[in-house]
């Protein structure tokens, strides 16, 4: 039997919102991308969808995607999390 672990709509939009900003300052600040520009777009308009049907707050980085519309991560936060989450991942990814 295969277990399946299936996500609320707020986990999947956490989820989301936290490969938007880390892969955003892998590309805007690092210079660096580790997922391509056409699987971004994937996410993105996933997460557009999502938050357009579930607007409801999930305590996530609310204020910088209330008025997300999928075409760039520029504008997107770069605290201390993201930082230290997008420099877990490419040493990760560089191993």
């Amino acid at each position: 039997m295969t277990t399946q672990t299936l996500q609320t709509s707020s986990e999947r939009i956490k989820q989301r919102r936290s490969q938007m900003l880390i892969h955003s300052y892998l590309y805007y600040h690092k210079d660096t991308s580790i997922v391509s520009d056409h699987q971004w777009q994937e996410w993105a308009e996933e997460l557009k969808e999502l938050q357009a049907s579930y607007p409801a707050p999930i305590d996530f980085y609310d204020k910088a995607f209330s008025d997300w519309d999928g075409s760039t991560g520029m504008h997107l936060p770069t605290d201390n999390w993201i930082r230290r989450k997008a420099e877990q991942l490419l040493t990760y990814m560089n191993k």
